[in-house]
Order: structure tokens, then C-alpha cells, then sequence
């Protein structure tokens, strides 16, 4: 009799431990998930936030101010304009004249 109690006293401690251990895994799988939410939700509100930057940065105003300052571009106006004639620009012509 003695033997048996001892035997299912430590299939109790078995079944307890291994409830115990299972319940731990549940809180870090859980604590995981939770992490791994959070981090998608801000990298959602980073890739929002982006977008609207780069929306900002593409706008014609902002396109053209950098081109003026950064590149020092300017508009063409027909006292700059260089008009190329069809006979400058066929290949026949480029070689037929020495």
C-alpha cells in the first residue's frame, strides 16, 4: 500500500511540475506576443509617419527649391534656348560634310 501512495505522490509532483512548467511557456510565449504586437503597431505609426514625410519632400515647391539651390538650376528662357536645325542633327550630315 505504501508503494502505491508513493507512486502516485510523485506522479502528483510530475503532474504539478510539468503544470507549472507549461503555464511559465504560456506567460513567455505570451509576453512575446505582446512584445511582437507592440512592435508591429509602432513600426505601423513609423511607416505612417514616413509616407507623410516623403510626401512632404515631393511636393513641385520643394522639388524646385532644391534644384535651384543644390543643383543651381534655372528655367530655360528663349535668350538661353539653343535651337538645333534637322541638318546639325541627322547622321547623314555628319559625315557627308568634311
Amino acid at each position: 500500500m505504501t508503494r502505491l501512495n508513493v507512486l502516485l505522490l510523485l506522479a502528483v509532483v510530475f503532474s504539478a511540475m510539468a503544470l507549472v512548467h507549461s503555464h511559465y511557456e504560456s506567460r513567455q510565449l505570451f509576453m512575446a506576443l505582446d512584445s511582437a504586437r507592440k512592435e508591429a503597431k509602432r513600426l505601423e505609426v513609423e511607416q505612417d509617419r514616413l509616407q507623410v514625410e516623403r510626401r512632404a519632400q515631393a511636393t513641385p515647391l520643394r522639388v524646385e527649391q532644391l534644384a535651384r539651390q543644390k543643383l543651381q538650376m534655372r528655367e530655360a528662357t528663349p535668350a538661353i534656348t539653343q535651337y538645333v536645325t534637322a541638318a546639325e542633327w541627322s547622321p547623314s550630315a555628319k559625315g557627308a560634310r568634311p
